[in-house]
């Protein structure tokens, strides 16, 4: 009999699961919920107002999903939930929470409801940056060696600066609160009841080093002296390698979900380090792109080296036994978004309705009939400033060559070639410092639904791309680690070494550089770097210079 292992892919505004046949390595059925609160990034529930820069999200969400989309994926597919022996979850990070011992977040007790510092922090909450900002202040005054695993700088993204935020602007949440934790190990927690900390979280996004711990209770002190023992009182130094199995599921969880007591259940991961062995690299030299609205970057080596810019080196972040780098670019389907809906004449929509075609694949076929240099276009590819390599969210973006007759696709053709080169300026600063990249996959909707993107991409970084045949990479990452957290004799895998030889599939279609193409693209390559450096090593602040005129105008 057939044994299966569930995903469950928990994005910012919704979750997925994806039931995968162990034995087969079909991917037999998902479902899709959105939370029910949603993104709260203006007002709490009861509608108190927050402030800029703000997103929090409800955690009671992520357990009513599991109610929903887990017993969805067994109905359609006529599973039966005997079968099912494993569960893996990923998520978005850091999306942090307060909790009491037994796991209650605070935002469900009657006297924090009110409190916005009392709901999850999702990713993509920046309100912490003041205190991010004070953190690398001090740390590098200090010279705190874990800044360089960083790139540099801590983000205003990671724990840290957001339970600091916590301390400075609601003290009575913060001394409520017995634990600060991943929402990844929260879920792992409710489902199994035992805190698990995942080493893929701790690492990328709360300071922690596998050999060296975190940084010294000094720093800490340093940065406020009510933070000295933040470990060990708010966190847990108790952290476990990816594949460890945390658990098994609680009678309780198990009957709201659908599925048998005693099922195995995995630490938990991040969305874009579990899509690494989800499309089989398990192996340094390999690059793998996670490509969305931005992209995520992760390289395997068997060494810890310093790169420029990256966002993270961890031992055992991705794969047990190796080094996981990771780095990324903060805008790029996000870009392509915004050229659509700001600046696509009219003329362009209607045509493409004319038609039947999205817009989207009009403007891509018209800029296809375009040869590299053709536009005499370059773009940096700073809409969302720059995460690697130059580690600065100040940045912004440019075209440069426009005149009276520059077409719409041309312009859109220069954008994707931007967020090219930005790739390639990341896998240059990986192999000039010892962690070579000589392969690359993708997966994600742009690998997915864009070709033109991935032409361009083969070309600029004179390599080729592979494709993950799975449209929900990150779903089909954590059902694997579900696997191995059951272990061969349940029906499972004894490592994710095992399960990435058997379960990932590729795409037939590989995109080869053209050798033509390959050479106009290293001559525009060398005017981006000098765009690159010229804008983005302070040789000219002038991006810097008119953001801050448009704040000083803006809020006179």
């Amino acid at each position: 009999m057939a044994k299966y292992s569930i995903g469950i892919d928990y994005g910012t505004e919704s979750a997925r699961a994806l039931l995968l046949n162990i034995d087969t390595a079909q991917e037999v059925a998902s479902s899709t919920m959105a939370y029910p609160h949603g993104v709260m990034d203006e007002s709490l529930p009861d509608g108190t107002r927050l402030g800029q820069d703000w997103a929090l999200e409800h955690p009671d969400d992520y357990i009513e999903v599991l109610k929903v989309i887990v017993p969805d994926v067994l109905k359609k597919s006529g599973v039966n939930k005997d079968d099912v022996i494993g569960l893996g979850i990923d998520f978005t990070a850091c999306t942090v929470l307060p909790i009491k011992k037994d796991g209650t977040p605070l935002c469900d007790l009657p006297e924090f409801t009110k409190n916005p510092h009392a709901y999850v922090k999702l990713w993509k909450h920046h309100a912490a940056q003041p205190e991010a900002n004070r953190l690398n202040q001090i740390a590098a005054q200090r010279g705190e060696d874990f800044l360089a695993r960083y790139g540099g700088k801590i983000s205003s993204e990671w724990l840290v600066p957001k339970v600091w935020q916590v301390l400075n602007e609601a003290p009575e949440v913060y001394e409520a609160a017995d634990k600060f934790i991943e929402a990844a190990d929260w879920v792992v927690m409710m489902l199994t009841g035992n805190e698990r900390r995942n080493s893929c979280t701790a690492g990328y996004k709360a300071i922690w080093h596998k050999r060296k711990g975190y940084p010294s209770r000094e720093f800490y002190k340093a940065l406020d002296p009510r933070l000295e023992n933040l470990v060990d009182e708010k966190l847990s130094r108790d952290i476990y390698p990816l594949g460890t199995k945390a658990g098994e599921l609680r009678p309780e969880i198990a009957s709201l979900i659908g599925l048998n007591p005693g099922v195995a259940v995995a630490v938990g991961n991040v969305d874009a380090h579990v899509s690494v062995p989800a499309v089989g690299v398990t192996s340094p030299g390999k690059m793998v792109m996670v490509m969305g609205t931005s992209i995520c970057h992760m390289v395997l080596s068997d060494r810890e080296v310093e790169v420029p810019g990256m966002c993270g080196v961890v031992e055992d972040g991705i794969i047990p036994g190796l080094y996981g780098y990771e780095a990324g670019q903060s805008a790029v389907g996000d870009i392509f978004a915004w050229y659509m809906e700001a600046c696509l004449p009219h003329e362009y929509k209607i045509q493409a309705e004319q038609r039947g075609i999205s817009t989207f694949q009009y403007l891509r076929e018209k800029a296809s009939d375009l040869k590299p240099g053709q536009s005499g276009l370059i773009a940096l590819d700073w809409w969302n400033g720059n995460r690697s390599i130059l580690v600065d969210a100040d940045l912004t973006g440019m075209i440069l060559g426009m005149n009276l007759t520059t077409k719409p696709e041309e312009i859109y053709r220069a954008l994707i070639e931007a967020t090219a080169y930005g790739t390639k300026m990341i896998i240059d600063a990986f192999n000039d410092n010892g962690v070579e990249v000589k392969e690359l996959y993708a997966c994600g909707g742009l690998a997915e639904k864009d070709p033109l993107l991935m032409q361009i991409y083969a070309d600029v970084t004179n390599l080729e791309i592979k494709i993950s045949q799975s449209a929900q990479t990150p779903a089909l990452g954590a059902a694997m680690f579900g696997a191995v957290a059951a272990g061969k004799g349940k029906g499972g895998f004894d490592s994710i070494f095992e399960a990435a030889k058997t379960i990932p599939r590729l795409k037939d279609t590989v995109y080869r550089p053209i050798p033509q193409n390959v050479k106009i693209y290293e001559e525009l390559f060398k005017e981006y770097k000098i765009l690159h450096d010229y804008f983005g090593r302070g040789q000219n602040d002038v991006m810097k210079r008119l953001k801050a005129i448009k704040e000083r105008v803006t809020n006179a």
